[in-house]
Parts: structure tokens; sequence; C-alpha cells
């Protein structure tokens, strides 16, 4: 059943990698209006940096631009790039961290680390037979990807992470609303 999801959401992966970067467009334009009159725009502006981030990932590979010897090595660093801009832009703008940072973060590290695992078994391993994780790769990017970017629409804690990671460090730090 998985080896059946995974060939359709290969199918239509075109489409569905239009329709995510879209959904990050749609994510900075709410932001950006919302934005208008508050004095915290952080996650305005994160997602201004996811957006060009998955514009410029999305062209890169339409374009077939590969930069390393694998396109999921280039996503992968893509995700990374995104990762230290997130990181950098925020020790800078002094606001406490949004929810959003959190998921982006984890999210965007889920998908590196699916993409290297998935240059590592086709690129380095030569593995073109199916396995669970071909399933794992297609279904968790394409749910981390959905979920970040639901995420900087609604800036709720979805899945609970934030208040995880405050349980499990023990700690109630501000964060941004």
């Amino acid at each position: 059943m998985l080896e059946h999801a995974t060939l359709m959401l290969g199918s239509i992966n075109a489409h569905l990698s239009i329709f995510i970067t879209w959904f990050f467009a749609v994510a900075f334009l709410y932001n950006l209006t919302i934005s208008i009159n508050v004095k915290n725009r952080s996650v305005m502006f994160l997602s201004l940096i996811m957006m060009l981030s998955y514009t410029l990932t999305l062209i890169m590979g339409k374009a077939q631009l590969i930069i390393t010897t694998s396109f999921y090595l280039d996503f992968a660093l893509s995700d990374v790039v995104a990762i230290f801009a997130i990181v950098t832009f925020s020790h800078f703008y002094k606001a406490p961290y949004s929810i959003a940072y959190y998921y982006l973060i984890l999210g965007l590290s889920l998908n590196a680390m699916l993409f290297l695992v998935m240059h590592y078994d086709y690129a380095v391993s030569a593995n073109y037979d199916y396995w669970w994780g071909w399933g794992l790769y297609a279904i968790g990017q394409v749910s981390s990807d959905i979920i970040m970017a639901l995420v900087l629409i609604i800036n709720k804690d979805i899945l609970g992470l934030v208040k995880l990671k405050n349980a499990v460090l023990n700690r109630k730090t501000p964060v941004a609303r």
C-alpha cells in the first residue's frame, strides 16, 4: 500500500511541488497583509524566506540546474541554506521565536535528512528497487511541507511540538504569537 502511495505521489510530483510553492507564496502574502499594523513581523519575514527558498528550488528543479552530483543533494543543501537564513534572521531580529520558527527548523531539518537518505540510496548505493524508505521520503517530505506552510498561516502549535519542547526542557520560554 505504501508503495502504491509513493508511486502515485511520484506521478504527480511536478504538480505537487508547484502547489506547495504556491502555498508558501500564499502564506507570505497573507502574513504581509496582516503585518501592516503589527510590531512583530517575524512570521512575515519567515514566510518570505520560505517562499524565496521554495521558489528558487522549484526553478532549479524545473530547469534541471544541478549544482552537485545529485538533485537530492541539491535539495538538501537548499534546505540547509534556508535553515541558516532562518536562524540568522531570527538571531538579528531580536524578537521571541514564533511558533512557526520551531516548525520551520524541524520541517526543513526533516526534509534535509530525507533528501540525504534518498541521495545515499539512489546516487551512492545505486538502489533502484522500492523499499520503505522511499515511502517515508514521499509522505514525510510532502507532509512536512504542508504542515510548515499551514503553520506559517495560522501560527498555532497544531502538533504540540513547542509544548513538547518546553516540557522536555522544563521551561517556559516566551513565544511570539
